[in-house]
C-alpha cells in the first residue's frame, strides 16, 4: 500500500511529466523537500511547490502571497518576508520553473549547466548550486530520490520533453 509520501511523489512526478520537466521524478522530489512534501503554507494556498519568488515586475498573470520564510544569509538562518507566486496548479508550477529555469541560464550558469545535464543527479547538483539558500539542499534532494527509488521504478517510462 503506498504511504503518503509515495503518493506525493505520484502526482509531482506526474505533474512534472505533464509541464514537460527534463527529469521529473528528481523534480518530485525537488518539491517535496521544498513543500514539506506539499504541507506547506506556500504549496496549499499557491500550488508553489518549489518556494518560486515572484519576480519585479509580477510573472504574467499570476498572484502574490506573501510569507515569511527561513533563508540561510551569511552563515545563518533568519527569517524573513518574502513575495511568492501562486500558481494555479502543480502542472503550472513545473512548467514555469523550467521557462524560469530558461530564461535565467545565461546569467546564472548553473542553471545551464542543469539544463545541459544528462542525468537527473547532475540537474540537481548544478540547479541547487544557486535555487536554495540551503548549502546541503542538493544532498537533501538526493536522499529522497534514494528513499524512495522504488516508487519510481513502479511508473512506466515516458519521453522526455525538452
Amino acid at each position: 500500500m503506498p504511504t503518503p509520501q509515495d503518493e506525493f511523489l505520484l502526482k509531482a512526478t506526474a505533474a512534472a511529466r505533464a509541464a514537460g520537466h527534463l527529469f521529473p521524478d528528481y523534480a518530485a522530489c525537488e518539491v517535496a523537500l521544498e513543500s514539506g512534501w506539499g504541507l506547506s503554507q506556500l504549496a496549499v494556498e499557491a500550488n508553489n511547490l518549489f518556494g518560486q519568488k515572484q519576480a519585479h515586475p509580477p510573472l504574467a498573470g499570476t498572484e502574490t502571497l506573501n510569507l515569511p520564510t527561513r533563508e540561510f544569509l551569511h552563515g545563518a538562518w533568519v527569517t524573513v518576508q518574502a513575495a511568492w507566486v501562486k500558481f494555479p496548479d502543480w502542472e503550472s508550477c513545473f512548467r514555469e520553473r523550467m521557462a524560469l529555469l530558461r530564461s535565467l541560464a545565461a546569467a546564472w550558469p548553473n542553471y545551464g549547466a542543469a539544463l545541459q545535464a544528462t542525468t537527473g543527479e547532475q540537474f540537481i547538483t548544478e540547479v541547487s548550486r544557486t535555487w536554495s539558500t540551503d548549502p546541503a539542499r542538493a544532498g537533501k534532494v538526493l536522499a529522497v530520490y534514494d528513499y524512495h527509488r522504488a516508487v519510481f521504478a513502479t511508473l512506466p517510462q515516458s519521453e522526455t520533453v525538452a
